[in-house]
């Protein structure tokens, strides 16, 4: 196949995108360093993926609190001794106030006077009937509200404002303060008024503590919660009529119980909250006809006492503090939702794609152990390495050495892309056979790549990076497709060198079960999206037909993958095919080729978007292989956060086992999908021992870097070729560790 001088390659068809800006491996010596202005673009858009997921905690964490879930204490203090409350108090009015030397006042309610208060609201179902009847008979009420069900429902608060009605203060998430710390009471307290600045422009001196309603009931526990709220101000509102509505008994009862002896007044309980309260509408109905009729008038707590209204215009500064509590609350109301809707399709795409590989997997394995593919005819046309390499003087010894070692006939070209270290220089003091030494100007890596294309002597072409090393059987495997006419090209299975340390471990659970998973899958559906860089083969005519390397984006092997598919060649997998390349040894180098990788994906998927609407194997890959890249490679992992995040919220706040228990299983399924993965590949179980930590940390941070990736595409800005760090600790394997 080979002969002759290869043809000059053409420019890539097609206008250059420019979102890349120039292209190098690393910086050149004459590179400009960043302006300040690029500097701040950059630490922004570095801030948006964490302020994203911070934004989304926060969300989660205000929906726990205004719901009850985070911060609630369910305990209900018991009957108590009460040696230290005064007698006078616990047999006298329901209403009591302090003076400033902390000495309590009782207050008792006229008679013939009703004080009708009404508690836990308000309710968007309930409290709009009870606001309806008190205004068919013109009758005021007294609604003491819990500070989380303001924030949710603030224009109820603003309508019973509006007519007349008193508001008092019920906590802001119904917690008996018995058990509480003054912290915690003053909390409760502050975030009420705040609720109640926002929704109404109004705070309020009146306070109902939960679970306390008649002054008969104070002791011990509770007396200290009345002293420490009156010092600050509050009037405390008890009841000594309980229409005990909260039980549900009959209309025809509740009515009854509400009604007081004789001519006594009365401060009367009634919810307009808390579940069902259609009974409650019915009683309020007929209890105000039967006390009219008994000669009663209806007022509010503070006008039963003569005493100006508890509700007080509040500052402009807390309207506006509260304001924003309730925007805030507004806005994680209608996102939570939708956040719900999108786990449910990420976890159902999870799933899906998984069992997806699985079974594709298992399908592509099968057919590989067929006769008739273990015994195609094998390809012993010799083959020309081209070795892209700027700056590998730790890596490039181990890499050649590996390659001069194959079992196949190649020519080895070293593109020496500017090196400053003496990369080439390394490579010609060598003095290996079959290896020549190619120098260019920093042009980057589409342009090394090129530059080896035109000057390699054979048809066949193999593609590697500087930091990868063969096994001595690679090569040959590697070809052995291109025994069909039809295969353009050949993706290799890459695999982690450097795994004994946890990030290389990580990367290693990754690339068996990401990466070459995912490639069975993408060969049995035809249309694998990308040869990996450290390890793919070519056909010449078909690259010339793909229109060679671009430099149109950063992911120059996705780019002609894409390409190659677009041209009508069938592009296959050959899993026997290992390569060992060194990974990324820290967070911060992992996330530069990671953030380049995701980036450049971006691209050449943008690149490439008319083939959705073409015809013939351009159109094919296009509705079939870019949607599965979008909803799998983007979208998924995209949103993939909302697992771990409504994971963490439900241990938090709502079920810690049954939480715990949901992300377990979806672990344990992941786990027995890596080992399938890792037996397909010949690959010792132990390291799956890091896989938990892995879904904890590493997932994390790819879900980080994707995200970044998505909004400096979306800002279109520039993303420059950046130079890994290598140390060349990963040689050629030994024959008997090649397949562990």
């Amino acid at each position: 196949m080979s002969g002759g001088r290869p043809p000059k390659l053409p420019r890539p068809r097609g206008r250059r995108l420019p979102t890349t800006g120039k292209k190098t491996f690393g910086r050149a010596p004459g590179d400009r360093p960043s302006t300040s202005r690029k500097s701040r673009a950059f630490r922004t858009r570095m801030a948006v993926a964490p302020a994203t997921l911070l934004a989304l905690v926060c969300a989660l964490l205000l929906d726990g609190y205004l719901y009850a879930e985070i911060g609630n204490d369910a305990r209900v203090h018991a009957a108590h001794s009460y040696r230290s409350v005064p007698e006078r108090l616990r047999s006298g009015g329901p209403v009591i106030t302090f003076d400033r030397q902390g000495k309590a006042t009782e207050h008792s309610i006229p008679a013939k006077t009703i004080a009708l208060t009404f508690d836990d609201g308000p309710d968007p179902r309930w409290t709009p009937e009870i606001l309806a009847v008190l205004r068919k008979h013109h009758v005021p009420g007294t609604f003491f509200v819990l500070g989380q069900m303001v924030v949710r429902h603030p224009g109820l608060v603003r309508r019973m404002v509006a007519a007349g009605h008193e508001i008092g203060v019920h906590t802001f998430s119904h917690v008996d303060l018995s058990y509480q710390d003054k912290q915690r009471m003053n909390r409760e307290l502050a975030q009420s008024q705040l609720a109640l600045a926002g929704a109404a422009g109004v705070t309020s001196s009146l306070f109902r503590a939960p679970y306390a309603s008649e002054v008969s009931a104070l002791d011990d526990r509770t007396w200290p919660v009345q002293r420490h709220v009156g010092a600050k101000g509050y009037v405390s509102a008890f009841v000594d009529t309980d229409s005990e509505d909260w039980r549900r008994p009959p209309v025809k009862e509740i009515v009854q119980n509400a009604t007081p002896r004789g001519t006594k007044g009365a401060s009367v309980l009634f919810h307009d909250a808390g579940g069902n309260r259609s009974r409650t509408v019915q009683a309020l109905e007929r209890y105000i006809h039967r006390m009219a009729a008994r000669g009663y008038s209806f007022t509010t707590i503070t006008g039963a006492l003569g005493a100006k209204s508890a509700n007080h215009p509040a500052p402009a500064l807390r309207v506006w503090e509260g304001r924003t509590l309730i925007w805030a609350a507004l806005a994680t109301q209608y996102a939570l939702p939708v956040l719900i809707g999108l786990l449910g399709v990420v976890g159902f795409s999870v799933f899906g794609r998984l069992l997806l590989m699985l079974g594709l997997a298992w399908w592509h394995r099968r057919t590989r152990d067929r006769r008739r593919y273990t015994l195609v005819q094998e390809v012993g046309d010799p083959v020309s390495v081209i070795v892209p390499a700027y700056n590998e003087k730790e890596c490039i010894a181990h890499t050649l050495h590996s390659l001069t070692a194959s079992t196949h006939p190649v020519e080895i070209l070293v593109v020496d892309d500017g090196s400053t270290d003496g990369t080439g220089d390394i490579v010609e003091a060598m003095g290996l056979p079959n290896v020549r030494v190619l120098r260019q100007p920093n042009a980057g890596k589409p342009a090394a790549l090129n530059n080896g294309i035109a000057n390699a002597r054979h048809e066949l072409i193999v593609m590697m990076d500087g930091d990868t090393v063969f096994e001595p059987t690679t090569v040959r495997e590697l070809v052995r497709p291109f025994a069909d006419s039809r295969v353009g090209a050949v993706a290799g299975n890459a695999k982690v060198g450097n795994r004994n340390r946890l990030i290389g471990a990580w990367q290693h659970i990754e690339y068996v079960m990401g990466f070459n998973l995912d490639r069975r899958m993408y060969d049995l559906l035809r249309c694998m999206p990308t040869i990996p860089g450290a390890i793919g083969a070519f056909r010449r005519r078909a690259l010339l037909d793909a229109g060679g390397m671009s430099a149109d984006t950063l992911a120059e092997d996705t780019d002609i993958t894409i390409a190659l598919h677009r041209a009508g060649w069938r592009v296959v997998y050959q899993e026997h095919a290992r390569a060992w390349t060194e990974a990324p040894g820290t967070l911060g180098q992992l996330w530069k080729q990671r953030y380049r990788w995701s980036y450049g994906t971006l691209q050449a998927l943008w690149k490439h978007r008319r083939a959705l609407v073409d015809r013939g194997p351009s159109g094919r890959f296009g509705r079939v292989g870019l949607p599965l890249v979008v909803l799998f490679q983007i979208l998924t992992p995209l949103f993939a956060p909302l697992i771990d995040l409504f994971t963490l919220y439900g241990v938090i706040f709502v079920d810690p086992v049954r939480s715990l228990a949901a992300w377990g299983a979806l672990l344990l399924v992941q786990l027995l999908g890596a080992a399938y993965a890792f037996r397909l590949d010949g690959e010792r179980y132990r390291v799956l021992a890091v896989l938990p930590l892995q879904q904890i940390v590493y997932r994390q941070l790819m879900y980080l870097v994707l995200l970044h990736s998505c909004v400096t595409a979306a800002t279109g800005a520039l993303l420059p070729w950046q130079k890994l760090k290598r140390t060349g600790e990963v040689e050629a394997p030994r024959a008997a560790e090649a397949v562990r």
